[in-house]
């Protein structure tokens, strides 16, 4: 199965969150109400380095993607 970059999520449990979650290398799921990222990965000290520079980036898409399927169910 070939999955997409990033799913949308959502939780009846949690009415006010809105989940991106990264199915790609580093695999997150993030939650934009309060930009809090769980990482569902284990990192060692070579990737901890390379995650940081990329974090802000991958959030930045997390956010893009999520603007733009909103405005998808807009048209």
């Amino acid at each position: 199965m070939t999955l997409p970059k990033f799913i949308l999520g959502d939780n009846t449990d949690f009415p006010e969150a809105i989940f991106v979650i990264h199915t790609e290398f580093p695999m997150f799921i993030i939650n934009l109400e309060d930009d809090e990222v769980e990482w569902l990965e284990d990192f060692d000290q070579h990737d901890q380095k390379e995650l940081e520079l990329e974090t802000e980036n991958l959030i930045k898409e997390a956010t893009a993607f999520y603007d733009r399927e909103v405005s998808r169910y807009d048209e």
